[in-house]
């Protein structure tokens, strides 16, 4: 699973699911006791489009696990069973059970042995649209089957089914043993219109058209998966092929995506081969789709071979000018085919094990296809949501917690990540890829868990790690370090004191390497950082230009560098990593009245990696210290000649502050690039100088596809110099928006907007769609989000009552009620 919600959670400082008031500090959440095994689940599914209802007759085959039984327990949540039997030899045997609306408990014929399978039948009706369920930050509705404008109503949106498992939601629509240590084969015999495609695990085996326009296909999933990870998709598709070792690759696209599925999935076949390389076994599976589902509910799904992606995904040519924003997710949920799928998390308390891999994997694909620095970003991105995230007080190895949708945050994901490059760099490559090799081997079509990770590692070792795992997986929290340096000139001795600061008090055992750099000469030394104050020694002939602590950048820990620019200008110029040039930047940033800080930003404007070139135009478009001409220069450069179109877009804003008129014919010729990024911050800066201008083009861009920034610029401009006449592009564009940070961040000028407007239909639909969004806004955040928005209505209330428009006044005031 991808999660989508990371950064709203970093804005909004969430504290999610800490509200109810039930102790569950005394619940342990272990894995869930195997009485029944699945063994193998065979569905056929017809769907009700009128009701948004799956009609289903199943055979799930199963065995006791170890002690006899005579009875089983099925999840089963919100359906109707109409018939519950015994499957013997084709014979149906009525059984004796219980139902209610969550568990089936069944009555079996008598009692049974281990390995002594038996088949049970269910006839039923599931009612997904009629289930409540809670659903969290990372996945925010829990009713498994998701019927997608069944009836076809909405002209701007395609028909379709898909199904979204994780955690235990599955059992929605299929009755099953929904527990993640669980594992079987599966059949889906899926009846759909015939002008619809499917896509289920496993490989398509069959299809039949029936007399009635419908069609009946068949899929097989041979190899055992966790009932989670079943998945069914339905709608109109066209399905792009490509292959790995003579096994399908697809992509399920809508049909305008067609041309460009290749720019966006098209790296899959190669990701498959580099991580069957690095992990020494090939994919395990017997195809690999990917699938695009409307209105999906988080970011993405790694069900077996049918991977399913929100709507995020589909980018135009234009989209993708600028980059595949898409990338490390199609990475992610790939790598889950190892980690999640091939070996299965024991329990949600152990989700790391799958979610750690696959954010880290996002690292290694980035390494590897883009260079080091591209790895390195990606990974002090993740380890700066990870800070952001307030999530330091956690466990990543959880076994309490009061809703096991509280493992989907930034400790299960970004910060078992960051362990996992630590560990790396501990070990070393060869023994970290060899014993993630052994644990796939030791449990896969099984479970895995922290515990498994260790023991896998210390044989291939030989080293206790038991510190490791204890200090990382089984304790909260990561070290904030203060870093100082003393040299003295008699004795030749450099001296080192790095002091952990972390509120908690708890010391963490730290092994880094330090480097030392004289002149043009670097030494390297391997030190274990593992007191309140450590303090190392180094006899060093003169003043070192550099000491650089933390020298490969591996350490999960908030640092306070004592350095002066001089050191942070070296360091940018002779340092090994993405991460020392960034920390020097940033150091610049806070000393632009410094000569030497400001020359270090702007020699950063030509830095070979693009993103430090980005950083730099970010500080120069922030800061109120001016610029100097040889800057300008080097920054209309870059806006008219960067091989990277974001580095492009970066130079026109930091322009566009200037607020310079003789930039106005450059910004309305980059109107018409290719990227929406440049076209859009063009518009930006086109409105700093001539806004009557701009507003002209504006709505000559608003009669053509507009995406991402060059949307967002086209909406800033009407909601600023527009009226009711642009208030349907406005408003639709605005409710649009998935929920997330972007529409969080345009609602107060959206509110500021209606305030402008008199029409009351108009003035109406827009607060609707405001607390359409409040109410779709997890349910885990509104503590935090409704404050704002209330703040934001009130306000426009308060303008509205002050212009004489009560009537539009009362509707807010009513639908604050």
């Amino acid at each position: 699973m991808k999660k989508i919600f990371f950064v709203f959670l970093v804005i909004l400082h969430s504290t999610a699911f800490t509200q109810n008031k039930t102790d569950w500090r005394t619940i342990y959440r272990g894995f869930a006791t195997k009485i029944n095994d699945l063994v193998h689940t065979k569905l056929e599914a017809a769907f009700d489009y009128e009701h948004s209802y799956l009609n289903g007759k199943e055979w799930v085959t199963l065995k006791p696990h170890f002690y006899p039984t005579d009875s089983l327990t099925l999840d089963a949540k919100g359906m109707d069973i109409d018939k519950v039997a015994l499957n013997k030899n084709g014979k149906l045997i009525p059984l004796q059970y219980r139902y209610d609306s969550m568990q089936l408990k069944i009555q079996l014929d008598r009692t049974y042995s281990q390995n002594e399978k038996y088949t049970i039948y269910i006839q039923y009706t599931a009612k997904p649209n009629e289930y409540k369920g809670e659903g969290s930050a990372a996945i925010t509705d829990a009713k498994g089957l998701y019927f997608i404008n069944s009836l076809g109503t909405d002209k701007n949106k395609p028909t379709q089914i898909w199904t979204q498992g994780e955690t235990e939601s599955n059992s929605v629509w299929i009755p099953t043993i929904d527990k993640p240590d669980q594992k079987c084969t599966d059949e889906f015999i899926l009846t759909v219109p015939d002008k619809y495609v499917t896509l289920s695990n496993g490989k398509l085996i069959k299809q039949q058209k029936n007399n009635n326009n419908t069609r009946t296909d068949t899929w097989l999933m041979d190899l055992p998966h966790s009932p989670y990870l079943f998945f069914i998709g339905v709608g109109d598709y066209t399905i792009v092929k490509d292959s790995y070792k003579g096994k399908e690759v697809s992509y399920y696209v809508e049909k305008p995506y067609e041309k460009v599925a290749r720019r966006i999935f098209g790296h899959t076949p190669e990701m498959i081969q580099f991580y069957s390389n690095i992990l020494g076994i090939d994919f395990p599976w017997q195809k690999y789709a990917q699938i695009v589902g409307r209105d999906y509910v988080s970011g993405a799904m790694e069900n077996t071979t049918a991977v399913l992606h929100q709507e995020s995904a589909q980018q135009d040519a234009r989209q993708l000018t600028d980059e595949n924003i898409w990338e490390e997710t199609i990475a992610h949920e790939l790598f889950h085919h190892w980690f999640g799928d091939l070996v299965t998390c024991e329990s949600w308390s152990n989700l790391t094990v799958n979610e750690s891999f696959a954010n880290y994997s996002e690292v290694l694909w980035d390494t590897y296809k883009y260079g080091k620095e591209a790895g390195d970003y990606q990974n002090w991105k993740d380890m700066n949501d990870y800070f952001l995230s307030s999530s330091d007080g956690k466990d990543l190895v959880r076994f309490y917690y009061q809703n096991r949708e509280d493992m989907f945050d930034a400790v299960s994901y970004n910060k078992g990540g960051r362990i996992l490059h630590m560990l790396r760099n501990y070990v070393g490559d060869s023994a970290f890829f060899k014993s993630l090799n052994l644990y796939l081997n030791s449990n896969k079509f099984g479970n895995g868990s922290a515990v498994k990770l260790r023991l896998a590692f210390e044989a291939v070792t030989g080293k206790d790690l038991n510190w490791f795992f204890n200090q990382w997986y089984f304790g909260s929290g990561h070290p904030v370090l203060n870093i100082s340096y003393i040299y003295d000139e008699k004795t030749q001795l450099e001296k080192i004191i790095v002091q952990q600061n972390q509120i908690s008090g708890k010391i963490f055992k730290l092994p880094f390497a330090i480097d030392i750099y004289t002149g043009e000469n670097r030494q390297r030394y391997q030190v274990c950082a593992a007191n309140k104050v450590d303090t190392f020694y180094f006899k060093v002939p003169e003043k070192p230009n550099l000491v650089n602590v933390d020298a490969d950048k591996i350490l999960l820990a908030q640092k306070t560098d004592h350095k002066t620019v001089a050191e942070f200008f070296y360091q940018y110029n002779h340092a090994q990593n993405f991460l020392d040039k960034r920390e020097a930047v940033v150091y610049g940033s806070n000393h632009l009245d410094d000569v030497l800080g400001y020359t270090l930003v702007e020699n950063a404007l030509y830095d070979p990696f693009f993103r430090i070139r980005i950083n730099a135009l970010n500080i120069f478009n922030t800061t109120n210290q001016s610029l100097h001409q040889p800057a300008i220069d080097k920054i209309e450069k870059l806006a008219k000649a960067d091989p990277k179109k974001l580095v492009r877009a970066g130079a026109i804003d930091v322009l566009g502050k200037l607020k310079n008129k003789d930039y106005k014919n450059f910004f309305v010729e980059a109107l018409q690039d290719s990227s929406y990024s440049v076209a859009g911050a063009s518009l930006s800066a086109l409105s700093k100088i001539d806004s009557v201008e701009a507003f002209k083009q504006a709505l000559q861009l608003s009669k053509v596809t507009a995406k991402g920034r060059l949307l967002t610029a086209i909406v800033n401009v009407f909601m600023q110099y527009g009226n009711g006449d642009n208030f349907d592009y406005v408003a639709y564009n605005f409710n649009a928006l998935p929920v997330g940070q972007e529409k969080f961040e345009l609602l107060p000028d959206f509110t500021v907007f209606l305030s402008k407007i008199s029409d009351s239909t108009q003035f109406k639909k827009g607060i609707d769609y405001i607390i359409q969004f409040k109410n779709d806004i997890p349910q885990a955040y509104h503590e935090q989000t409704d404050p704002f928005i209330k703040l934001f209505l009130n306000e426009l209330k308060s303008k509205k009552q002050a212009m004489g428009q009560i009537n539009l006044a009362n509707y807010i005031a009513d639908k604050l009620k």
